[in-house]
């Protein structure tokens, strides 16, 4: 299986001038740990995850070296830790050096990545832009679904229809949910705020073409206490 086979294509961003403030409530309301910051055209400037929020100024949780490991500590290392701690925009805390794979990379080579990276998460990009993240998550919800199946193709198609039928239900959040496709069998993975939306989702799937059967891993739980 391929990137493209298990990514989430829904994508929540934001940019370099989004806030911190701005950051944070986002990450809880859609329960995800880290967010892609997207220049005004749309390539790939850095990412914020949890990580780069847990040292701040204004719950007392900036680093704080002892006074040894100070004066072994540059000016500039301690200027980039001050803006890490302070800064109140997404260009400040960002981290620039980020990892990418393209939609053809091999889950292997991606599991292999997240391991050796210590990452949860990596963007996938086309020509330059970012149109799908793998996590953690996603990588488990492939090897769980390792199952032969039909040409590649065949299951993009249909994996493609159930993802546009998604996207266009209001009463989703589609970063809540993933799906994977293999001879025309959908398993459904993530969280709905309801038993009603649980319901719907699996009609809505069902109105699919190309689908003949729904495994569904669904629960349902308030997508701002859904964590990915």
């Amino acid at each position: 299986m391929l990137a493209k086979d298990v990514m989430t294509s829904s994508i929540v961003s934001v940019t370099p001038e989004t806030t911190v403030s701005e950051i944070a409530k986002l990450l809880i309301d859609r329960g995800i740990s880290g967010v892609p910051v997207l220049e005004a055209d749309g390539s790939l400037a850095g990412v914020v995850s949890e990580g780069d929020l847990i040292r701040r100024a204004e719950i007392g949780t900036e680093g704080r070296r002892s006074w040894w490991l100070d004066l072994l500590t540059g000016e500039s290392e301690k200027a980039r830790d001050y803006v890490k701690s302070h800064g109140r925009h997404a260009r400040d805390i960002m981290t620039k050096d980020v990892v990418t794979v393209a939609e053809t990379t091999p889950l292997s080579d991606i599991a292999t990545l997240l391991e050796e990276r210590r990452i949860k998460r990596v963007p996938v990009v086309r020509d330059g832009k970012v149109v799908g993240i793998v996590s953690r998550s996603n990588l488990l919800q492939g090897l769980a679904f390792a199952l032969p199946g039909p040409a590649a193709s065949d299951a993009t198609d249909v994996r493609g229809r159930v993802i546009a039928e998604l996207d266009g239900l209001s009463w989703l959040h589609p970063t809540q949910l993933n799906v994977i496709v293999s001879d025309g069998v959908v398993e459904i993975w993530g969280y709905v705020d309801s038993g009603e939306q649980k319901q719907a989702l699996t009609v809505a799937i069902e109105n699919v073409e190309g689908v003949t059967e729904i495994r569904d891993h669904v629960g349902v739980m308030p997508h701002y206490l859904a964590g990915v």
